[in-house]
């Protein structure tokens, strides 16, 4: 009982700084910055939307996107990705339908030159960028990504130009209808914010630098001067690592959540979520078995340490424990207490109950498992999937 008692204060004083002093990663404050004036003159955007099997999603996604009631030039580029269902078909009917004041082209997609390794999604970004011209902003969007309001657009350029800022991300808000969706989904937020505190990432020139992929807003000149889609050409985690390429040439970045923007893709079991996750999660942590290692011993320590120790230092009492059982029951309860109350701000956004925080640390050992998975999938060679595409990560 005494090394399980030091164990769980250890814990609750982690939590203690966790919430107090890491970046505020809990909260879901950073919103996008609102602008008193707008531009005088709206800089040209173009779209670039990479698809692979996206013909279901297309109709859903395609007619908001370029619906968007914007003041400047708005052109859609969708690169069809080698699709095998009419992905291609789909968005041109999609074009040949559209009002005069907006342009969607069809890319198709090729493949990268040889002796060149490139990450799936990335090449066809970087086909997309090389056929956009020279607009003033380039938006990288998913195939899945709806744009629920008419305005999201002219404010997320207002935020950029008003800001400062020459890369704008909003978090978009993943489905969370089904059973399992609702258990992964939020976590997998928390999670990504407790690695990338989007307060750190905002503030100009510390070392936290992160995006979000599905809304991803960039000024075309600071991309060009980084190098281009070129310079992550191999990053399974492209958003992430386009956040660093524009703040690692001293870029002002934003990062924040939104719920005008959100994905459509269904995720119906805990399979593809699983996959969802094991995808990425050994190349974030840059395939480091000490790393791994680390981070599965962390998930214990913070999360599943508590619970156990309130659990414990609970029976303890029962039985007759006495003060080392209060003081054990007590740091674990302290800790379980914290991360739960961490995670209703989560909740709260994706309109969940708040009951559902108390198993936060059930949760923490699922992720825990897709980890060592993804580890896993890694060694065996399975490599790293994007839409039906195995990249090989070894």
């Amino acid at each position: 009982m005494p090394g399980l008692s030091i164990a769980c204060a250890a814990a609750a004083l982690a939590w203690v700084y966790l919430v107090a002093a890491h970046g505020g990663f809990w909260r879901t404050s950073q919103r996008l910055p609102r602008v008193t004036a707008e531009p005088t003159a709206w800089p040209d955007v173009v779209a670039v939307v990479p698809a692979r099997n996206e013909a279901e999603l297309l109709p859903v996604t395609l007619p908001a996107l370029l619906g968007q009631e914007y003041p400047g030039a708005l052109a859609v580029l969708v690169v069809d990705d080698g699709s095998t269902d009419g992905t291609g078909a789909v968005a041109e009917r999609i074009a040949a339908s559209l009002p005069g004041n907006r342009t969607l082209r069809v890319i198709p997609g090729v493949p990268p030159p040889a002796g060149e390794r490139w990450a799936g999604k990335v090449w066809a970004m970087a086909q997309g960028l090389r056929a956009a011209g020279t607009p003033g902003y380039v938006l990288f969007t998913d195939a899945d990504i709806a744009w629920e309001g008419p305005g999201t657009l002219r404010r997320l350029v207002a935020a950029a130009e008003g800001d400062d800022r020459d890369l704008v991300s909003q978090m978009a808000l993943l489905r969370a209808a089904t059973g399992w969706e609702r258990v992964v989904v939020p976590a997998f937020v928390y999670f990504f914010a407790q690695l990338y505190p989007f307060r750190r990432v905002n503030v100009p020139g510390s070392r936290t630098a992160a995006a979000a992929g599905g809304c991803l807003l960039i000024r075309r000149a600071v991309l060009d001067r980084a190098g281009g889609v070129a310079a992550i050409r191999g990053a399974l985690i492209d958003d992430v690592a386009m956040g660093r390429l524009i703040k690692g040439q001293r870029g002002r970045t934003w990062l924040g959540v939104t719920r005008e923007v959100v994905s459509v893709r269904p995720y119906p079991g805990l399979a593809s979520l699983w996959q969802m996750v094991a995808r990425s999660a050994y190349t974030q942590l840059r395939y480091s078995p000490a790393l791994l290692a680390g981070t599965l011993l962390g998930l214990l320590f913070l999360y599943a340490l508590p619970p156990a120790g309130a659990i414990a230092g609970l029976a303890a009492l029962g039985a007759g424990g006495g003060r080392p059982a209060a003081f054990t029951f007590g740091a674990g309860l302290a800790g379980w207490a914290l991360m739960s109350l961490s995670f209703l701000p989560l909740l709260r956004l994706y309109r969940l109950s708040p009951l559902r925080a108390p198993g936060l640390p059930l949760i923490a050992l699922l992720y825990a498992a897709m980890t060592a998975d993804s580890a896993r999938r890694h060694y065996a060679g399975l490599g790293a999937q994007w839409r039906g595409r195995t990249t090989d990560t070894r």
